[in-house]
């Protein structure tokens, strides 16, 4: 199966394809005949002619991560610096804050590139980072959207048990066959699902405040120090650096169809906007209703320990009445779960097709697909041990991430010189994209400072241990420089010989 433009000559070479500005895409095959009859966009990582590019507002950019900041899943996040890692409530704001910012401006950095060449991240990827790591990083891109996926329905599934007598597994596939539904329509359907999903979210946090305020549960808590402190602190930064850095290899998916003279400034500012502000309003208020938990024999404590913070949430709204009207809001509020998933299940089809050439030629709806059951058989243990799971999935989304950002900033700065530098015109042949051993090296070099500098249940580096009782987990820190140092030494050696 493949779909490819009219002129190509080439089948087999679907992955190698470029639209010129007169081409339209039709459809090859019996999927994507079906796409086109419901209006699903087939395009997959062709890239998408100046003509073609018809999306002017600057909300796009904006609203696209905006509503899957403002799910469960970033109250949840929130939610781990004052339970998973007993830090008081002024410190999780301070993080909360100055990291949901930076990481955040990458995002916004590479976000401009789609708009400017009308490629998919994962084939932007190629120029950055050489043709073998970026394939490498399109895998690990397509893992990082299925772990996300799963994780990310875990605390909606909790709602939807709290609600009624339904098993985890079911909450988990309603939750993603309502995502796979609107993912598989592609670029527009998932702006137009995010440009309003947020509302009724807002509206429920809204509610919880006022519900959880009379309570009085919420307390500052004393503001430790020490090494074990520090390393608490560490770690949950390497937390919520990777919930919003996390975006980062597929953020240029969602400019794609923005014309290529739109400001990049005005794009990049846009989705930084986007993606911290509701992540700094949930994570924060997140980390007030942590702070119950704390109150020991409390029936939120007790909620908690139970049903994790799905149980924390229904507590708050239904624990002290039998309203049937919040027993609905919660199921609103489950199905939030559908706005923090969509944009993953729509990178993840594009970053498949990039792995391989012959992948290329499935349809981006099957892989679609195939990644929403994936993620569903993932997310059914994990709702067992949410917590660990999340805390472990984000930071290890920060060490791939924090790796690709190294590697990204030197080559676009310092040999591309900016944008002018890049010639896409032929981008998907191989003799005009970096050989890519130089990004091999400073993915190496990343590598092994995470290793060194990793602080999960499962491992702690040599560095993280010396971090406290419970160590701390600096690697995304280390990471940058480390990728960075090692692309620098080998880049100039490949220019030279290579001359690409």
């Amino acid at each position: 199966m493949s779909k490819i433009s009219p002129n190509e000559k080439d089948i087999g070479l679907a992955e190698e394809s470029h639209s010129l500005d007169h081409e339209e895409l039709v459809a090859t095959n019996w999927v994507d005949k079906i796409g086109l009859r419901f209006n699903a966009e087939i395009r997959g990582i062709e890239r998408v002619p100046e003509n073609q590019r018809h999306d002017n507002s600057l909300l796009s950019p904006f609203l696209v991560f905006l509503s899957p900041n403002m799910a469960i899943s970033a109250l949840a996040t929130g939610a781990l610096g004052t339970t998973a890692f007993a830090l008081d409530f002024r410190t999780s704001i301070i993080v909360i804050v100055l990291f949901s910012i930076i990481g955040s401006l990458p995002v916004g950095l590479v976000s401009s590139f789609g708009m400017k060449f009308g490629l998919r991240q994962q084939i932007i990827s190629r120029y950055c980072t050489g043709n073998i790591m970026a394939r490498l990083f399109s895998l690990f891109n397509v893992i990082s959207c299925i772990g996300w996926n799963a994780i990310n329905v875990i605390p909606c599934a909790q709602l939807l048990s709290s609600v009624g007598p339904l098993p985890p597994w079911a909450g988990c596939l309603i939750l993603v066959i309502c995502t796979c539904i609107f993912a598989v329509f592609g670029y527009k359907a998932v702006h137009m699902y995010e440009r309003y999903s947020w509302i009724p979210n807002f509206i429920i946090y809204m509610i919880i405040i006022g519900k959880f305020t009379p309570t009085h549960a919420f307390n500052w808590e004393k503001m430790e120090s020490g090494k074990t402190e520090a390393g608490n602190v560490l770690s949950f930064i390497a937390v919520i650096f990777g919930f919003t850095a996390g975006w980062i290899p597929s953020s240029a998916d969602y400019t794609v169809y923005m014309p290529s003279d739109t400001n990049p400034l005005k794009v990049g500012a846009a989705m930084v906007a986007g993606l911290s502000l509701p992540t700094i309003f949930t994570g924060i208020l997140g980390a007030a209703i942590g702070t119950s938990v704390n109150i020991e024999g409390s029936r939120f404590q007790k909620a908690f320990n139970e049903n994790s913070v799905g149980g924390l949430v229904y507590e708050i709204l239904c624990g002290d009445n039998h309203n049937q009207g919040y027993r609905f809001i919660i199921v609103i509020f489950a199905l939030g779960a559908i706005s923090n998933n969509l944009p993953g299940s729509y990178s993840l089809s594009l970053s498949t097709q990039c792995i391989w050439s012959q992948f290329a030629r499935v349809p981006r709806i099957v892989w679609c697909v195939v990644g929403n059951l994936v993620s569903l058989a993932f997310s059914i243990p994990a709702y067992y041990k949410f917590e660990a799971a999340m805390s472990n999935f984000l930071s290890i989304i920060g060490y791939n991430v924090s790796i690709y950002i190294g590697i990204v900033i030197a080559e676009h700065f310092i040999y591309r010189k900016g944008f002018p530098g890049y010639d896409v015109s032929d981008f998907n042949n191989r003799k005009t994209i970096p050989v890519g051993i130089a990004g091999v090296v400073g993915f190496c070099f990343g590598v092994c400072s995470t290793v060194l500098s990793m602080n999960q249940t499962w491992y702690q580096g040599v560095i993280a241990r010396k971090l406290g009782e419970y160590g701390g987990d600096i690697s995304w820190e280390l990471n940058i420089l480390f990728a960075f140092i090692g692309y620098n030494l080998i880049r100039p050696f490949e220019l030279k010989y290579f001359g690409r």
